[in-house]
C-alpha cells in the first residue's frame, strides 16, 4: 500500500448551509432593503375554506331531486302513473301566470340561493384566521385572531396603570379597550400604542393590522 493511499482525504465536501449571495447585500453587509420589503410585504392571501357543510347540502339535495324524479319518469315509462307531486306540478305551471306572487316569492327565494351560492364559490371564507408571513416557499401559517387577542391582551396588561384590557382583533383592525386606575390617561394609551404595535409586529402577520386604543377611569360605584 502507498504512502498516498495511507493519508486522508481532506478534500472539502459540500455542506447543507447556503452560500451567502453577494447581490442580496448592500454596502457594509446590509441586507437589501428590496429584499426586506419582499420578506415583510404580506402578499400571502386568505386560506380557502373547504366548504363541507354548504356542499354536503347541496349535494343531498340536487342528489334526492334527481333520484325522485328519475323514479318517477322510470314509472311512467313502465306504464305506472305520475306521482301527485309531478301531475300538480304539471298543472300549476300550465295555469298560474309568471306574475303570480307564490311565482315570484319562488324565483326570488332561488335567485337568492344562487347568489349565496356562487358568494362561496369566489370568497376565501375562514375570516378567523389571519395569514401569517411566509417563512419558507411551500410552507403556510395562519394566526386565529381570538389567539392574537390573547397574546395582545397578555401584552397591554404588562403597561403600567393598565387594569384590565378587552382586545377584539378583526381582519384589518385590532381595537383595544384599557381601563387605567392610576397614571394619566395620555401617558397610559401612548405606552400601550408602542407596546401593541410591537406585540403586532411580532405575531408575522402577513398583512399589517391597523390599531386603535381606547384608555377610560373605571366606573365609579
Amino acid at each position: 500500500m502507498s504512502d498516498d493511499a495511507r493519508q486522508p482525504d481532506t478534500r472539502r465536501l459540500p455542506t447543507l448551509d447556503p452560500v451567502p449571495d453577494p447581490s442580496a447585500e448592500g454596502a457594509g453587509g446590509a441586507p437589501d432593503a428590496a429584499a426586506t420589503d419582499t420578506a415583510d410585504g404580506g402578499r400571502a392571501g386568505r386560506f380557502w375554506s373547504a366548504r363541507r357543510v354548504p356542499a354536503a347540502v347541496v349535494a343531498l339535495v340536487l342528489l334526492a331531486a334527481a333520484g325522485l324524479l328519475l323514479y318517477d319518469v322510470v314509472a311512467v315509462r313502465a306504464h305506472h302513473p305520475a306521482m301527485a307531486w309531478r301531475r300538480w306540478l304539471a298543472r300549476e305551471l300550465a295555469t298560474r301566470h309568471l306574475d303570480t306572487p307564490w311565482v315570484l316569492a319562488a324565483a326570488a327565494l332561488a335567485m337568492v340561493l344562487g347568489v349565496w351560492l356562487i358568494v362561496l364559490a369566489l370568497t376565501p371564507g375562514l375570516r378567523r384566521v389571519l395569514p401569517m408571513r411566509p417563512a419558507a416557499p411551500d410552507l403556510r401559517a395562519g394566526l386565529d385572531r381570538a389567539a392574537a387577542a390573547l397574546v395582545l391582551r397578555d401584552r397591554a396588561m404588562e403597561v403600567a396603570g393598565v387594569q384590565s384590557v378587552r382586545m377584539k382583533v378583526g381582519r384589518r383592525k385590532a381595537r383595544a379597550h384599557a381601563v387605567s386606575h392610576f397614571r394619566g390617561l395620555d401617558e397610559v394609551r401612548a405606552d400601550l400604542g408602542t407596546a401593541l404595535g410591537e406585540g403586532l409586529r411580532q405575531l408575522g402577520l402577513a398583512h399589517r393590522l391597523g390599531l386603535t386604543v381606547h384608555v377610560r377611569r373605571p366606573k365609579k360605584r
